[in-house]
């Protein structure tokens, strides 16, 4: 039993023995917030877990003969405004012409074997109805006619528990929703370090942090996507916790347009946290018996530090988010042409470098920008979703015949919510892109974009995409998206509604997705936005893996990938070698580094075979036939961060398999240090104290490793020429770990 439920007293306890979620009917009818955190032994009454009876000075009380019970003080699971609480509320609905304070009452309650899935929307799944157990509360305000939906899944065993809401209009007026979060939690106190994964353009999912003090803290997209700037990811971590000790709370949202996680630390130093759609320009009008569903938040708990957390957030989408028959898939080494042609190739170029790179045992070709319309620059053709005949005469079909000729899978780049203003398609369907085509519309990249809240545009890329996926025998996709929205609006739309435009135009996004993976679920689909701009829980459900950034220089991807796994399990990761000087920052490292880089992660390449010396073709036969014997524990293993280049000039990672018989561990140092001691020892984590394991002809015990480290190969310090092994700027090494009978 996952969910315990006290009938007489109204409590609600979602325990598996490592977690507990607690909660409780209060005497007003609304929901009281009691626990959540490490397991507890569950017993008859939590409900000395808030105090009811400490009445404070000025504040407003619901009941005349109780001056304790006021909202402001107590911690509630779905908040409402007014009523005495006058912190943000988690929803704000009412009539468009009469006014009332929202107040959901408790109905009642479900419990439900499994998990269902969410009408619309990407969530977690269970795999049978023993891997999960749902609790469903029913409230009702009965002025509003409105019933609302609290849903709460608890994993058997995970830390995690997932909470979504809806809401439904029972009556026969239309209501108005201007606020609806998917979850709201309430803590007994503020002693909490904020943590999140800002950046921009190339410099995605950096860890940044700040003290929680009185007042809103908070991160958000306003840009129709996750965005660069601000993943829909927050950790709130005790000040004590490192990456491997002490309690740390981390709560991502399922969506993938604009969100709000926010942090609001009262007068009494109490945390509330609440994240879903952004509530800035939302407005969505429910009509008679229409109901509103939220996306969906994961919530997991760790006392083994943010390492912990992160295993709880990567066990659960792998097991229980991304594709199912992606899970256990070994995911092909891919050569993208990009960086080696951009817009500048033919059918023999590419054929030729699909015969060059299946000689080194890369395993797929896709074929990115360039291939369609007249697009020879980025200036055109967006849309025009049709074979450049100059390009490739013989068209697509050809192409891939003999692409598979070589041996090799084949993947196409498509922009789909794309359109240029220079193209057939707005020639013909000016109305199609977001905006009002009497106004101004803001370019970006040369493109506008599509509507895609307009079922008729979702249907014409459906038929696309489609013909192509059949045409060609397509293995894979790769879905661009290379600017954010301007002018929110649609045409498509009355004026009243307008506010429901970026929530439908998403709604879109995701029914393509759906349609297309349903229909071809052996198409790898691998989502990008300009890189790493819409890198979120919501598109893994039906593209396992996302281009982690446009950012393919080594040294930078250390952060970007570190930062990334804070949430996201590694073969989530786009992560390719690419060429040198790096086309985005012109660093120039070694084909070792580069590839010691990428191991972690779904394995590529960006760069042109036929260019690469005879030794580097070697070196790249070899990187590959590594990454194909590893990547099973790549995909399978528990990751674990050992040194954060965000405070170190070296970074460490290792990855140990469930049963702690063999690791990889990566190490980088990126500039050389003279005449140094410093890192001669590399501390691990993860391993069995009492395994031997054999590392490069050494053997040492998990404990020898984990408490005294792994000795690394010895640097130059100036005068060590014959003993050293690593020297000058952009070290790295991979040490791989078995475990050996003692």
């Amino acid at each position: 039993m996952l969910i315990y439920m006290d009938s007489e007293k109204l409590q609600f306890n979602l325990t598996n023995g490592k977690i507990s979620y607690i909660f409780h009917v209060m005497k007003n009818g609304q929901l009281g917030h009691l626990y959540f955190g490490k397991a507890l032994r569950n017993r008859a009454d939590f409900s000395h877990l808030q105090a009811y009876d400490i009445p404070t000075a000025a504040s407003c009380h619901i009941y005349e003969d109780d001056p304790a019970f006021n909202l402001e003080t107590l911690r509630q699971e779905y908040p409402t405004y007014g009523n005495s609480d006058f912190r943000e509320p988690a929803i704000s609905v009412g009539r468009e012409n009469s006014a009332h304070v929202p107040k959901f009452i408790y109905d009642s309650y479900k419990i439900i074997e499994g998990k269902p899935l969410l009408k619309g929307l990407p969530s977690t799944y269970s795999n049978d109805q023993e891997d999960a157990t749902t609790l469903q509360i029913n409230l009702k305000d009965e002025y509003l006619k409105a019933e609302l939906q609290l849903s709460y899944t608890i994993f058997r065993d995970k830390p995690a528990i997932t909470r979504s809401a809806s809401l439904k209009n029972t009556g026969s007026e239309e209501l108005v929703i201007d606020r609806i979060m998917s979850a709201a939690l309430d803590f007994q106190d503020k002693e909490f370090i904020l943590t999140h994964l800002g950046g921009a353009w190339a410099r995605e999912r950096y860890i940044k942090e700040r003290n929680l003090e009185m007042g809103i803290q908070s991160i958000s997209s306003l840009r129709g996507a996750s965005s660069h700037q601000h993943n829909p990811f927050m950790a709130l971590r005790r000040p004590y916790a490192t990456e491997h000790t002490g309690e740390v709370y981390g709560f991502n949202l399922v969506y993938s347009s604009n969100f709000m996680m926010q942090v609001e630390v009262d007068h009494y130093d109490v945390a509330r946290l609440m994240a879903g759609i952004h509530p800035f320009g939302f407005k969505w009008y429910l009509k008679a018996e229409e109901s509103f569903q939220t996306p969906e938040v994961v919530m997991v708990y760790s006392d083994k530090g943010l390492n912990g957390m992160s295993q709880a957030f990567h066990r659960l989408y792998r097991d229980n988010l991304i594709p199912k028959q992606w899970r256990d898939a070994d995911r092909p080494i891919l050569i993208n042409n990009w960086e080696a042609t951009y817009f500048n190739f033919n059918e023999e170029k590419l054929v030729n470098i699909a015969a060059s790179a299946n000689e080194l045992g890369i395993e797929m070709l896709v074929l990115d920008d360039g291939w369609f319309g007249k697009r020879n620059d980025d200036t055109s053709s967006l849309g025009d979703w049709d074979v450049d005949l100059n390009k490739l005469p013989n068209g697509l079909e050809s192409l891939a015949k003999r692409i598979s000729k070589t041996g090799m899978k084949f993947g196409l780049w498509f922009e789909p919510e794309m359109i240029s203003p220079n193209s057939e398609l707005y020639r013909n369907h000016p109305d199609w892109a977001v905006g009002f085509s009497d106004q101004h519309r803001t370019l970006g990249r040369n493109q506008l974009v599509l509507d895609f809240s307009r079922a008729d545009i979702v249907d014409y890329l459906y038929d696309k995409m489609s013909s192509i996926i059949k045409q060609t025998n397509l293995s894979y996709i790769k879905w661009d998206m290379n600017r954010y929205i301007t002018e929110p609006f649609s045409e498509n739309l009355s004026a009243k509604n307008q506010g429901e435009f970026f929530h439908r135009y998403i709604l879109g996004v995701y029914s393509l997705y759906e349609r297309l993976t349903k229909e071809f679920p052996h198409v790898l689909f691998e989502s990008c936005a300009g890189g790493g701009g819409r890198f979120d829980p919501g598109l893994l459900y039906y593209a396992p893996q996302t281009w982690t950034s446009d950012n393919t220089d080594a040294v930078e991807r250390l952060k970007i990938q570190y930062g990334t796994s804070y949430a996201y399990p590694l073969y989530s990761m786009g992560s390719h070698v690419s060429a040198v000087p790096n086309h985005q920052t012109y660093r120039e490292t070694p084909l070792e580094t580069r590839a010691n880089t990428a191991y972690f992660g779904t394995f590529g390449y960006e760069l042109d075979p036929l260019t690469l010396s005879e030794e580097e073709r070697i070196m790249v036969k070899e990187q590959v036939v590594f990454y194909k014997k590893f990547r099973q524990l790549i995909r399978e293993g528990d990751f674990i961060r050992l040194l954060s280049p965000f405070s170190n000039n070296e970074t460490a990672w290792i990855v140990v398999s469930r049963d702690q018989t063999e690791a990889l561990v990566g190490y980088y140092k990126v500039l050389a240090t003279p005449n140094s001691r410093k890192q001669q020892t590399l501390t691990l984590s993860g391993l069995a104290e009492d395994r031997l394991y054999e590392i490069e002809g050494r053997t040492y015990y998990g404990d020898e490793l984990m408490q005294v480290g792994l000795q690394l190969p010895t640097e130059f310090n100036g005068v060590n020429h014959s003993s050293s092994k690593r020297r000058g700027d952009f070290q790295s090494h991979v040490f791989y770990l078995k475990s050996i009978e003692n």
